[in-house]
């Protein structure tokens, strides 16, 4: 058996050390910070600015990107609050967002290096290895000793394979620091690359030995003694890892290869459970335990291993050959014969998948099929020499031991953090959004958002508090219309409806009898239109939308392009409720039958969209009623449509989260994933949290 991949505990701890480097520059950013600011800055700009460095401390990125918006919106022309913005969106892993904020910072400073080291950062998340080499050069042209810019030079170069100028960073930061145990790791990392095992012997061997408390540390030791053959060691190795309280599977996974090949089967399995219990989701575990499993006869609870380690990578064909294995110990073939063609697909020269075919064929009673299996094999076999003198690829075969744990994903997945919190304590990364109240604190990108476009918006008495957002939530058609007060309260708009109480729709309907009786002696179009809300608020759309058709009727005679702006749009929102409702509760079909029922949705949305179209002919700037149409034709999955629409609210308003929010959403659902990633990215940092989980769901 061989050992769990170099790669995720390296990956474990360069990351680690790396966040060390990187928190002393977000601190020196958050001290320097002050000095940025003119002397002719506005004491209000400068607090505004130092406020939202404090929520940067204290992790609340989003709260902190609404205080940097509100500084480059007052000073679009100052470097600062881009490049403080970008670190926010760094830690809340909305890499696309920061790189534009990134180059803002640089088009206005090009002489600060934390802005290319910043900007190298991201390209390094991104996989732009290249880009962030020379991202990390140019900021060591303005501070060429800076350690954290060498030690990311010098990884960035690696993943490029560029061993020697990676070593080249390497030893002059240990020429400067001999026994520092990050740059020593870091050195022996490189050289594991390149196969010098006896340099990252040596380095690795040193790190322990000045930094003996850190698990990691002698997590990496034991792995390159396992490489070495030196079992004992790497046993010991391994145990001092545990000991000192390592929660990284591959840890009891590794010990557990060690405790099989020393037939201590008992501590094997034992190691493998607690791997199970650290890494619930890594396929690894399971796979490794269901091989354990298989090889002692328990072959039941190893096909369950086995099953689930595949239903987490179903793209690892390897592990539907022990698989294939475990359902012929099993005696169910049809599936194993399923298993072994999948590995023949992949691995046409592999000839154990021909030969454990060809049996189970047999015992179906398959003759000839297994006559072919075996054919096939022979066939293969008389050709063994002349292909392996075509190439060396050419009877490439699968391991289908005990798999390594890949660099990529886990290894960039742990490695793309970027919290303060952890930079700080030196320790692994922990999803600690559970520590606060607010759902706006922390690393909300670890917050589960549902893919949902954001609601209509709407006109209504009563809203929700949206304070994180930057929309414009007001026009000023609107505005006008309140400033005739001919309701009882002034409209707002919202896409967040508050939920009303018993007591509040009670005296709902108690407005609803006294205006009904008001209109029986006088026909004024503003007590329609007043009882039209009243019966929205208690969800009589049908109602609703007969008093805003009578109060349209008679203000046609009228010159009131508000009232008729107000009350066209809220005729419009509420014949989407109804129509929504009605489609919920099947009563389109009930009222209509087939083709007929399909029909009339269709000329209902045509409705309400001939309302959105004659706001807009009345107020061309009316980015709600854009916003809406949107909404409807995505419904309709006419996306091109939607994004236009969406497009049009936007340009209205450079501020609408929303409609960044729903097009980016629209744009990732039409395949066009790296623009709508932009737009989420715009949207979150307009206020909408939620995006942030998205973009790292998608990006």
């Amino acid at each position: 058996m061989t050992s769990i991949g170099i790669w995720d505990t390296v990956g474990r701890a360069i990351y680690n050390n790396v966040m060390k480097y990187l928190h002393i520059y977000i601190s020196l950013v958050l001290l320097w910070a002050g000095g940025w600011m003119p002397c002719r800055a506005q004491l209000n700009t400068d607090r505004i600015t130092a406020i939202g460095r404090n929520a940067l401390y204290f992790e609340d990125y989003v709260l902190s990107i609404q205080y940097f918006n509100q500084v480059i919106k007052l000073k679009p022309y100052l470097a600062e609050p881009f490049l403080l913005r970008a670190i926010a969106k760094i830690q809340l892993q909305d890499y696309t967002g920061a790189l534009g904020d990134c180059n803002s910072s640089i088009e206005r400073n090009p002489f600060h290096p934390g802005a290319f080291y910043t900007r190298g950062y991201v390209y390094r998340q991104m996989g732009e290895y290249l880009k962030a080499e020379q991202d990390f050069t140019q900021a060591l042209v303005f501070s060429p000793d800076n350690k954290s810019y060498l030690m990311l030079r010098a990884d960035v170069l690696s993943q490029q394979q560029k061993w020697e100028e990676a070593l080249r960073d390497m030893d002059y930061l240990l020429g400067r620091e001999p026994t520092s145990p990050a740059f020593l790791f870091e050195k022996g990392v490189i050289c594991l690359n390149r196969k010098d095992t006896a340099c990252a012997y040596d380095c690795l061997s040193q790190n322990v030995r000045y930094d003996s408390q850190n698990a990691a540390a002698w997590s990496a030791l034991g792995l390159v003694d396992i490489y070495l053959d030196r079992d004992s060691a790497a046993m010991a190795d391994l145990t001092r890892a545990i000991d000192l309280g390592s929660k990284w599977a591959g840890d009891y996974i590794n010990r557990g290869i060690l405790c099989y090949r020393q037939h201590n089967y008992r501590g094997a399995l034992s190691d493998y459970d607690e791997a199970v219990r650290l890494a619930p989701e890594d396929a690894s575990c399971y796979y490794n335990r269901g091989v354990l499993r298989a090889e002692v006869g328990d072959y039941n609870r190893a096909l369950e291993d086995l099953e689930k380690a595949i239903d987490l990578r179903p793209e690892d064909t390897e592990m539907r050959y022990q698989r294939s294995v475990v359902l012929m110990e099993l005696g169910q073939w049809q599936p194993a014969v399923s298993d072994l063609d999948t590995m023949i697909a992949v691995y046409p020269y592999f000839l154990p998948s021909y030969y454990l075919a060809a049996q189970a064929k047999t015992a179906l009673g398959e003759k000839k099929a297994a006559y072919d299996y075996r054919k096939t094999a022979y066939e293969l076999e008389q050709k063994k020499d002349s292909l392996m003198a075509l190439s060396t690829d050419s009877l490439n075969t699968p391991n289908t031991d005990v798999h390594l744990a890949k660099a990529s994903p886990d290894r960039r997945n742990r490695r793309k953090e970027f919290s303060a919190r952890t930079a700080q304590n030196g320790e692994e990364q922990q999803d600690k959004t559970t520590a606060y109240s607010s759902q706006t604190r922390g690393a909300v990108q670890k917050r589960y958002a549902d893919v949902v476009n954001e609601q209509n918006i709407i006109l209504s008495y009563y809203i929700t508090q949206q304070s994180m957002r930057r929309t414009n939530y007001s026009h000023a058609s609107l505005d006008r219309f309140n400033r005739k007060k001919v309701l009882p309260s002034s409209l707002h708009a919202t896409s967040q409806e508050l939920t009303l109480t018993a007591d509040m729709v009670n005296g709902h309907f108690e407005q609803i009898t006294q205006l009904s009786r008001r209109l029986d002696t006088n026909q004024d179009p503003y007590l329609y239109f007043s009882r039209a809300v009243e019966f929205a608020l208690v969800q009589d759309y049908a109602s609703a939308i007969d008093d805003c058709t009578r109060a349209l009727t008679i203000l046609q005679t009228q010159k009131d392009d508000n009232a008729v702006t107000v009350i066209t749009f809220c005729r419009a929102n509420w014949r989407y409720k109804l129509l929504e409702y009605r489609i919920a509760s099947g009563e389109t079909q009930t009222e209509y039958k087939g083709q007929a029922a399909a029909g009339k949705a269709e000329m209902d949305f045509d409705i309400m969209l001939r309302d959105y179209d004659y706001v807009i002919r009345l107020q061309p700037d009316f980015a709600f009623a854009y916003y809406n149409m949107a909404n409807i034709l995505c419904q309709q999955k006419d996306f091109d449509a939607a994004i236009r629409h969406y497009t049009q609210a936007i340009d209205c308003d450079a501020d609408f989260a929303e409609a960044y929010f729903n097009r980016g959403l629209t744009y990732i659902y039409t395949d066009r994933v790296e623009e709508g990633i932009a737009d989420l990215s715009k949207a979150g940092e307009l206020g909408i949290y939620q995006a942030y989980n998205l973009i790292t769901r998608f990006q």
